[in-house]
């Protein structure tokens, strides 16, 4: 996916408010008590500059306003009483403002990490398992991880830190310029001259720093996959001694990043500074004119100057954040178009309307007229007719990029045909329903997955209600059942990352008692001897004639010994079925499937054993 190409800023915006909208209530928590906690600051602000003036007034005798927030003082009281009073009032609203922070920071945590990245995360997850393989032949799984884990923090940046922040700062903005107007409107002005300056920056700024954003997460996720290769190879790379280049080949790519990532800092650092020196300038006005109004008597000292100087204090530092809030925009921006670029992405295989329920199908598979291609590609499958009947063995086989394996994830619906259809029983398998179709099929690929959990679990991963009765037998269906009763904890023995600490013939007959748990009327191999030894091909074997027994079974081979057990072959070429009968038809006559037969052939008494072709005919 690019990071260029997508919504304008303006639209994910909007999105993004309209996905804060689900959490309003939450929203509105978190902006009462900011707004509470800015009354309590303005508060303690008056009522220190009310003592300021009283000191003043019982010192020089001066003038001096005897109510503050529209509640008059008890002027009446003793001087110390009434200060005692005012510093009471101040500490009162302090221990209350710290009380409230505490309550503000648990109900932000709780709005925008227990809820909304809590939520957002297991949204995309959602899709990501009903998005079609093509989707994830596209894009590598360090892009899809990043997608996951810091562009949804990034979409929690925009909620904490951009529209929260953004919204708090509009409305103390406007209190503290309609506080200050109250106490000298000519003063405000000239003190907030240089406000337009700082809208005109912040936006030049804004603009310039995005497309350094976009190409840092570009280099984040290089890093990511990088990582993520190095650790699904670290024995190919141990068992060839490239750990130093493997060691070279992340720390550039961490370097690019830190490297990167300098850049923005340094440039987000000298904008701060420039939006701070642009704030001090109101200080130095304040000073000189502010100074000439009181000294003329036109502004109160202590609820004049002072109180103005607070408040232009908590405006300029909120006018600072703005910095903040800029960097956090583009940040959020950036990740939450790749965040709704996965939300967004169209779910190709999905049920139909009104999707027919196929409780247990009899097998009879057609295939009419199929054609495959990926987007934008030569299609890889084309003109498939094929028809079996319940219960048949067909093997398929084909030099790599033939079509296999595309031709047998067609039938589960992992692709669409891009042309003709795909039959169970008579009825396209579109119009099926999606997990019905699903369970009547069993699969057992090439280099089987086995997850980080017991045996049991392992086993009975499509059909978690299975009872130990059932995953017991679907193990001795699998031959397993001996070498798991072997193990220390037998079927609750808990595997490591992909059964590493199984052999290959072992984690093939899990995934075969996985594959048949299920009952499947079809079952679909995908070479599933290729990367065993001989010995361990006869046990499998053994499991494979049982777990084929009485199911329409499509397995993709390249051995003699499992294309002889097919009731029929197919050869595809090029994505096309080259030829197509049994073993002795095949051998009968000229073709890629004598070809490959002879290669296999260890000597001329096994080629006479195999079929009827003539000695010296198409030899390799």
């Amino acid at each position: 996916m690019s990071d260029v190409v997508g919504p304008s800023n303006g639209a994910l915006i909007r999105r993004l408010f309209g996905l804060a909208w689900r959490y309003r209530l939450h929203c509105l928590q978190v902006l009462g008590l900011q707004l509470l906690l800015l009354v309590m600051g303005i508060g303690g602000l008056s009522f220190t500059g009310l003592g300021i003036d009283y000191i003043r007034h019982k010192l020089e005798d001066t003038p001096m306003d005897d109510n503050v927030l529209h509640v008059a003082l008890p002027m009446a009281w003793a001087p110390l009483q009434l200060l005692g009073l005012l510093a009471g009032l101040i500490l009162v609203l302090a221990l209350s403002r710290a009380l409230l922070n505490y309550v503000l920071a648990v109900s932000i945590n709780k709005l925008v990490q227990q809820k909304l990245v809590v939520d957002l995360r297991g949204e995309v997850y959602d899709k990501l398992q009903r998005l079609s393989f093509r989707f994830f032949d596209a894009n590598s799984t360090g892009s899809i991880i990043t997608r996951v884990t810091g562009d949804v923090q990034s979409v929690r940046m925009f909620v904490d830190q951009v529209m929260i922040q953004s919204v708090i700062m509009a409305v103390s903005l406007t209190i503290y310029v309609i506080y200050m107007a109250s106490l000298s409107p000519s003063l405000t002005l000239a003190c907030l001259a240089t406000t337009p300056l700082l809208a005109v920056l912040s936006t030049w700024f804004s603009k310039k720093i995005q497309p350094s954003y976009a190409h840092n997460r570009t280099l984040v996720e290089r890093m990511v996959q990088i990582l993520a290769e190095s650790l699904q190879g670290v024995a190919v790379t141990k068992g060839f001694g490239r750990e130093p280049e493997a060691r070279a080949k992340f720390e550039a790519a961490n370097q690019a990043c830190f490297d990167q990532q300098q850049g923005i800092f340094w440039r987000v650092s000298l904008f701060s500074p420039a939006v701070g020196f642009i704030t001090r300038i109101n200080m130095m006005v304040l000073l000189g004119y502010g100074g000439w109004l009181v000294a003329n008597g036109e502004l109160p000292l202590g609820t004049g100057l002072i109180v103005f100087a607070g408040l232009l204090e908590q405006f300029s530092g909120q006018v600072n954040n703005v910095a903040n809030i800029v960097n956090s925009v583009q940040q959020s921006l950036i990740g939450a178009r790749r965040v709704f670029e996965i939300l967004d992405a169209p779910v190709e295989v999905k049920n139909a309307p009104a999707a027919i329920r196929l409780p247990r199908c009899t097998g009879w598979v057609q295939f009419e007229n199929v054609s495959f291609a990926y987007a934008g590609a030569e299609a890889v499958v084309r003109d498939i007719d094929l028809v079996v009947q319940p219960g048949q063995c067909v093997a398929i086989l084909g030099t790599t990029g033939a079509g296999k394996s595309v031709l047998m994830s067609l039938l589960p619906r992992f692709f669409d045909p891009t042309a003709g259809r795909v039959l169970i029983d008579g009825v396209d398998i579109r119009e099926l329903d999606l997990d019905d179709l699903r369970r009547n099929i069993g699969i057992v690929f090439q280099e089987s997955f086995l997850f980080s959990n017991t045996i049991a679990a392992n086993i009975a991963f499509g059909h978690p209600a299975a009872t130990r009765e059932q995953i017991e037998r679907a193990a001795r269906i699998a031959a397993a059942h001996d070498f798991i009763t072997a193990l220390p904890l037998g079927y609750d023995t808990v595997l490591g990352e992909s059964g590493a600490s199984l052999s290959g013939g072992q984690r093939q007959r899990l995934a075969i008692a996985r594959a048949v748990l299920l009952e499947p009327a079809i079952l679909l191999l995908d070479d599933p001897t290729a990367a065993i030894d001989s010995a361990t091909e006869h046990e499998i074997f053994e499991a494979l004639d049982r777990a084929i027994a009485g199911r329409t079974t499509f397995i993709v081979a390249h051995r003699l010994s499992t294309l002889r057990r097919a009731d029929f072959i197919i050869v595809m070429e090029q994505g096309r079925i080259a030829q197509r009968g049994t073993h002795a038809e095949l051998m009968a006559q000229p073709g890629p499937y004598r070809r490959v037969a002879r290669l296999q052939l260890v000597d001329g008494r096994e080629l006479q054993s195999l079929g009827t072709a003539k000695p010296g005919e198409e030899r390799a």
